[in-house]
């Protein structure tokens, strides 16, 4: 069975929103304080885990992006992603701070932004509002979103987590 076979085969506690029902679903929560994140996610670590869980404190309904393989390789490089848009969209799902995720083709989440229309959208510490992509800040302004950045989990990037495995680093700090 394929990755999609195994996530739609799955018992999940989470919404999958494909991009095309993200109007419809986001009509259908109205009512709600929809906050967003997005990102790659492709190598699931605790700063990750620290981004979803501060997240979900700032609304009702925390709503994940994930970026589609193929932008993951644009952003990322030719080797990346390590997991599926599928594998990826399961694990962070699987969290019980998401309620919903939807996996995005493009490299930036602009028209994913541009659907959802977040009250709160929320990025880690390492963007500020002059580093956050100028596209994606311009769609949250117009939406009347407010930006929110929340402290990261000290040493713990993906990058710097292959990078130690690269280098055969023998434990964790």
């Amino acid at each position: 069975m394929n990755t999609r076979g195994a996530l739609l085969g799955m018992e999940t506690s989470f919404w999958f929103i494909p991009m095309d029902k993200v109007v419809a679903f986001r009509q259908f929560l109205e009512a709600r304080s929809i906050v967003v994140t997005n990102g790659c996610f492709d190598l699931f670590h605790f700063g990750h885990l620290t981004l979803l869980r501060e997240a979900k404190k700032l609304g009702d309904f925390l709503w994940v992006g994930i970026n589609g393989d193929q932008s993951v390789k644009e952003l990322k490089g030719a080797e990346r992603p390590y997991f599926s848009e599928w594998e990826r969209a399961t694990i962070v799902g699987s969290f019980k701070y998401v309620d919903a995720v939807t996996i995005f083709p493009e490299a930036r989440a602009t028209t994913f932004l541009s659907l959802v229309r977040p009250v709160i959208y929320v990025k880690g510490a390492d963007y500020s509002s002059q580093t956050i992509h100028q596209e994606e800040k311009e769609v949250l302004e117009r939406c009347q979103s407010l930006i929110k950045f929340v402290p990261l989990y000290p040493g713990r990037s993906t990058s710097g987590i292959v990078e130690r495995i690269r280098k055969g680093a023998q434990s964790a700090d």
